[in-house]
C-alpha cells in the first residue's frame, strides 16, 4: 500500500509588517515561526528554521560544484560594488562597445535608482557615471519603489543616430512589461517612450540590430505561473507527492509549500518566489519526473505548458515605439540542463552565421548556466549545443545572462554575470566577469582575453 503523504497545516496571522505562523504537522508535532518582514534575509531565515524541524529544503540549498578538468579562462571584471547607491552589483550586466569606450548597464531590482551606468576605457577600471532612471524620474507606468520595483535586464544598442535600451518594470498591475528609453549617449538622458512595448508577463528584452534594422527578443515568463500552481494542486491532490518526488527531503518539501499556498496567493511576486524557492528547487531535482507524472496524472497539462518558456522576436518600428508584424518563438527550453526556462537572450552575428546566447535553469542554483545555439538566419531556426558553454565553478556560481561585445583587441567577449561562492539569489551581489569567443563550424569555443596591466578589479 502506497504510504500517505507528509502533511501540514500553516495558520498564519498578521502582526504588523511581520507574519506569525503556527506550522501543525499531520503527527501532531506543532511549531511557531515568526516572518519579521518580506525580505529576502526574512524568508531564508524563516526556511532554515522550518528546515531544521522538519527537514524540507531551504530555498539556497547550495549543491557541492565539482571542480572541471582545467579551470575556464574567465577573467573577472568587477568583483565588488562600486558605489553605495548600486545595491545588487552587476546582474544581468549588458555591454556595449562604443567609440568612447565600454559602456555597461545591469539590473537593479528594486533599488531606488534604475539601473546603474558605468563607462570604462580599458575593461579594468570602472566608472559609475549615473543611472537611467534616477530616484524619483522613474517611468510614470512603472512601478517604483523598495519592495514594489523591479527594474531588471538593461540592454543598449545603438540604432542609427541616437541609442535604446529596452528593459523590464512591473506595470501599475505588477505585472511584468517590457518599455523603451531613448538617448543621445550612452551616459544619458534617457527618455522613456512613455508606455510599455509589451506587457502580460515578458521579461529579458534584447534589441538586435545586427541586420540593421531593430529587431526585439525577448522571453515568455510562464516560468512564473507553474510553482503556486503546482503547490496548489498537490494541496488538493497530496496523492500526487508519492509520484512527482522520489526521496523524503523533497515530499516534505512539496507538502509544506502547498500548505503555505493560499498564504502566499496574498503576497507580492517577489514574496510568492521566495515562498516557493524550496518547491521550485525541488521540482529541479526531480525535473523529467516531475513533467512526466504532471502528464501521466491528467490533471497538470496547463501546469506543464507553463515549464516552457519560449524566447520570442518581432521587428521593431522605425520609431521605437511600436512592434510591427509578427512574433516568431525563435527558441524554447528543451534539453534537461536548462530545466524550467530558458532566459536572457543575446544575438550576434559572426562568421556569417547567428549566435544566439541565453541562460537557462534557475538563476538562485548553481544549475544555472549559459547555452548558445546556432543558426543560418536571425530567426531561426536554432540549433543548441548540447552542454551549456558555461556552468558554475568552484570560484563562480550560476554564471548567466550574458551580452557580446568587441574586446581591446577587437575579437568578441561575452561578459556575463556570477555569484561569488556561497551566495546566490534575489538582491545578492553579482559580479561582471569576462571570456573570449572563438566561432567556427564546431560551434563557440573560450579563449583567453587580453590582460590588463595592472589585473582585475578586486
Amino acid at each position: 500500500m502506497t504510504r500517505p503523504p507528509l502533511a501540514f497545516e500553516v495558520a498564519a496571522v498578521a502582526n504588523g509588517e511581520a507574519t506569525d505562523f503556527t506550522v501543525t504537522r499531520n503527527d501532531g508535532d506543532e511549531r511557531r515561526y515568526h516572518l519579521p518582514g518580506g525580505d529576502p534575509l526574512h524568508y531564508e531565515l524563516f526556511y532554515e528554521e522550518i528546515a531544521r524541524d522538519f527537514g524540507i529544503r531551504r530555498p539556497r540549498q547550495f549543491d557541492e560544484v565539482a571542480s572541471a578538468p582545467a579551470e575556464p579562462p574567465w577573467r573577472p571584471l568587477i568583483t565588488a560594488n562600486l558605489s553605495p547607491r548600486i545595491l545588487a552589483g552587476y546582474g544581468d550586466p549588458a555591454v556595449l562597445k562604443a567609440d568612447d569606450g565600454h559602456w555597461l548597464v545591469a539590473t537593479s531590482n528594486d533599488a531606488p535608482d534604475a539601473f546603474p551606468i558605468l563607462h570604462s576605457t580599458d575593461l579594468e577600471h570602472w566608472q559609475p557615471v549615473g543611472f537611467v532612471f534616477e530616484a524619483g524620474r522613474t517611468p510614470g507606468w512603472a512601478a517604483a519603489g523598495t519592495r514594489v520595483a523591479d527594474y531588471w535586464a538593461p540592454e543598449m544598442a545603438r540604432v542609427g543616430n541616437e541609442y535604446w535600451l529596452s528593459y523590464t518594470a512591473r506595470d501599475s498591475d505588477n505585472i511584468l512589461s517590457i518599455g523603451l528609453a531613448k538617448s543621445p549617449h550612452p551616459a544619458g538622458p534617457w527618455i522613456d517612450n512613455g508606455a510599455p512595448l509589451l506587457g502580460d508577463s515578458v521579461i529579458d528584452s534584447h534589441i538586435s540590430t545586427v541586420d540593421g534594422a531593430p529587431v526585439l527578443f525577448w522571453k515568455r515568463d510562464t516560468n512564473s505561473h507553474w510553482p503556486r500552481p503546482l503547490a496548489g494542486l498537490l494541496r488538493d491532490h497530496p496523492q500526487l507527492i508519492d509520484s512527482l518526488f522520489d526521496n523524503e527531503q523533497d515530499r516534505r518539501t512539496a507538502a509544506f509549500c502547498a500548505a503555505v499556498q493560499p498564504w502566499a496567493n496574498t503576497r507580492r511576486p517577489m514574496e510568492r518566489f521566495f515562498l516557493m524557492q524550496p518547491l521550485i528547487r525541488a521540482a529541479l531535482a526531480n525535473w523529467s519526473a516531475v513533467r512526466d507524472a504532471l502528464r501521466d496524472s491528467g490533471l497538470g497539462a496547463t501546469i506543464v505548458a507553463s515549464m516552457s518558456t519560449p524566447i520570442l522576436a518581432q521587428r521593431l518600428a522605425p520609431d521605437g515605439a511600436s512592434l510591427v508584424g509578427e512574433a516568431t518563438v525563435v527558441l524554447a527550453n528543451d534539453l534537461d540542463w536548462e530545466g524550467h526556462l530558458i532566459e536572457g537572450p543575446w544575438v550576434t552575428k559572426q562568421a556569417g552565421r547567428y549566435w544566439l546566447f541565453y541562460a537557462g535553469n534557475d538563476f538562485t542554483s548553481p544549475s544555472y548556466g549559459i547555452g548558445v545555439a546556432v543558426s543560418d538566419r536571425l530567426l531561426g531556426p536554432y540549433v543548441k549545443q548540447p552542454e551549456p558553454l558555461l556552468r558554475s565553478t568552484p570560484a563562480w556560481l550560476a554564471p548567466g545572462h550574458a551580452s557580446v561585445a568587441p574586446g581591446l583587441d577587437g575579437r568578441p567577449q561575452l561578459f556575463f554575470h556570477a555569484f561569488h561562492p556561497g551566495t546566490g539569489g534575489y538582491n545578492e551581489f553579482r559580479a561582471l566577469l569576462t571570456v573570449g569567443l572563438e566561432f567556427g563550424d564546431d560551434g563557440v569555443t573560450l579563449r583567453d582575453t587580453i590582460t590588463p596591466s595592472h589585473g582585475a578589479r578586486a
